[in-house]
């Protein structure tokens, strides 16, 4: 495990919120992209790219597990923070659909199917028409997402995201701001568990 504290790291606390304080739709995007109770006490900042093989092997192999032991124990609550690394071509359309269909609370469902199909569609020239029928799949409104998608109105949260990741020290994905410190890479779930629940005993003045 790589674990770095920093104390310049405590902006990214804020990164989702600072992409989203203009306007109650944006700050409602923050809560579709949110997974677990709003009174738990550890917040994580899952900081990742829909193309990043590892994030989906995060996001398939591991977050069941911890969202089974501390998301639906109202121990812990993870936001989805957007950081497309240049060198994906399809990682911005990805987390633009991901957006869009966060409009309609659905924002999750896109979330699994777009890592669960990422070999179908990281090396297609032209990935619009998969990614709606993946909205499809979900259940999403496919004309507000054509909408959503042509007017690109969710660029700049994307954008938002990314920047306050990299001020936050965030050079790679999957990495997870976790009250203070980083966690880099798609790590052990034992890894996570040591973490969580160290620092679910500080909160809950168990020592």
């Amino acid at each position: 495990m790589r674990l770095a504290v920093t104390s310049a790291l405590i902006t990214l606390a804020l990164a989702a919120g600072h992409a989203v304080t203009g306007s109650a739709q944006q700050d409602n995007l923050v809560a579709a992209r949110t997974r677990g109770s709003a009174t738990a006490p550890v917040t994580v900042y899952e900081i990742s790219d829909f193309q990043c093989p590892f994030c989906a092997e995060f996001a398939i192999q591991t977050m069941p597990l911890l969202e089974r032991e501390y998301v639906a124990t109202g121990k812990v609550k993870f936001t989805f923070v957007n950081f497309p690394l240049p060198m994906h071509r399809n990682s911005v359309p990805a987390a633009e659909l991901a957006m869009c269909a966060a409009r309609q609370g659905k924002f999750w469902q896109l979330h699994d199917l777009l890592f669960r199909n990422q070999e179908r569609w990281e090396g297609l020239a032209e990935p619009g028409s998969f990614f709606l029928a993946l909205g499809d799949s979900a259940r999403a409104d496919r004309d507000a997402l054509t909408a959503c998608l042509r007017e690109g109105s969710v660029r700049a949260l994307v954008r938002a995201d990314a920047e306050g990741a990299v001020r936050s020290g965030a050079r790679s994905t999957p990495t997870f701001y976790i009250e203070g410190g980083l966690v880099v890479g798609a790590q052990p779930v034992e890894v996570f568990r040591t973490v969580l629940d160290s620092i679910v005993r500080v909160k809950r003045g168990q020592h």
